[in-house]
């Protein structure tokens, strides 16, 4: 843990402001010395963050294929990676066991409870096809399926077929208006992520095809969060590079008519995962982001638990499948975007909200669009 040292604080050159009394110089100084020691808790803090679980090794390759949910019944399993072993997760009762290897012959692995847990003696047969990768396995008589979980093996898009043509809903959104909204709002101040720090990456999916619904959204693969999130996560960018790690962005402001086509083409069983444009959402208002991490000597993005945009369980944020790196990845940004001042959705490791995302209002504004009526005036 690195830790860092409170240095005296010379705040003199504010005793030569003119027309200043004792009194409010005594303040000045006592509000510059708060904000100077709250930033240097706000490192400590995260930096004691980082330090309380070691960065885990790689999982062995030989079980990647062997990782993910298997059911029987009302049964599921999820096979797991943790410290280097491999390991079962029954949700139903919330138990974790963990298994040692036994043999590999052909296309089966055969792995056994350890002595310790209380299914000791306890053994899975793992079944693998053609490419090595686990379709089922055997208890006994009984044989566990694999769920289909996340996109084709080798993508790293999961897809989504919409109700109905994605065109034609687009060209419904941009005719319909945003839903109107009273009260007290801060003013729209969007800005672009990378002109406030190059070293934030972009991979923004929504100018591409390669998205939940393979069709292109933005004209522009641009970022831009209103100022105070946007200032917050460049400091978060900052911090992260002491771990060796940078944060790779996939989308932030997004304009309201692309969440009324997300909702319109959405099925009922994964509405959960998109905003209901009747209500506008954060990312509506500029105060939400999705990202993650990106290794700083490769410069690719790290691997997670599941894939970005990805709607099933392995989204959630404390999904307990996986391999232990992975899930130290997902936990290791959510500590740092939770550091200064967002909030993880429930339901995507990805997603993070502003804590004012409140009092911004719906933004409807094209990216081309955002700063030109600053430029003209």
């Amino acid at each position: 843990m690195k830790y860092f040292p409170l240095r005296p604080l010379r705040i003199s050159a504010f005793s030569a402001l003119n027309g200043t009394s004792n009194a409010e110089d005594a303040e000045i100084r006592r509000e510059s010395q708060r904000r100077v020691i709250a930033l240097l808790l706000g490192l400590l803090l995260f930096s004691t963050a980082v330090a309380q679980e070691p960065k885990p090794s790689p999982a062995p390759a030989r079980f990647l294929p062997l990782l993910g949910e298997y059911t029987l019944d009302d049964e599921t399993i999820i096979i797991l990676e943790k410290d280097g072993k491999l390991c079962a997760f029954y949700k139903q009762s919330k138990e974790l066991e963990c298994m040692r290897e036994v043999s590999r012959a052909g296309a089966q692995n055969l792995f056994e409870f350890e002595p310790s847990t209380k299914r000791a003696g306890g053994r899975f047969v793992f079944l693998r096809d053609a490419r090595g990768r686990a379709k089922q396995f055997r208890v006994g008589h009984m044989f566990f399926k694999r769920r289909p979980l996340g996109p084709e093996e080798g993508a790293t898009q999961l897809k989504v077929k919409p109700l109905r043509p994605v065109p034609v809903l687009i060209k419904e959104a941009r005719a319909a208006q945003p839903p109107e909204e009273t009260g007290d709002f801060l003013p729209t101040d969007l800005v672009e992520l990378t002109k406030l720090d190059p070293t934030i990456k972009l991979d923004i999916r929504y100018a591409t095809t390669n998205n939940l619904f393979g069709t292109v959204f933005y004209s522009q693969p641009r970022a831009f969060l209103q100022r105070a999130p946007a200032e917050a996560l460049v400091r978060i960018n900052r911090k992260l590079k002491s771990s060796g790690y940078g944060l790779l962005v996939h989308d932030g402001y997004r304009p309201w008519y692309v969440t009324k086509v997300f909702w319109d083409a959405t099925p009922q069983d994964k509405k959960l995962f998109v905003a209901d444009p009747s209500k506008g959402s954060r990312h509506n208002r500029g105060a939400a982001v999705d990202l993650t991490l990106y290794d700083l000597k490769t410069g690719k993005p790290v691997e997670m638990v599941s894939t970005y945009d990805e709607t099933t369980d392995r989204a959630y944020p404390d999904y307990p499948g996986g391999a232990s790196l992975q899930r130290w990845h997902r936990d290791l940004l959510r500590r740092a975007m939770e550091s200064d001042g967002f909030t993880v959705f429930q339901a995507e490791w990805w997603h993070f909200d502003y804590k004012d995302w409140q009092r911004y209002r719906i933004g409807n504004e094209l990216f081309e669009r955002i700063g030109h009526e600053k430029a003209q005036n």
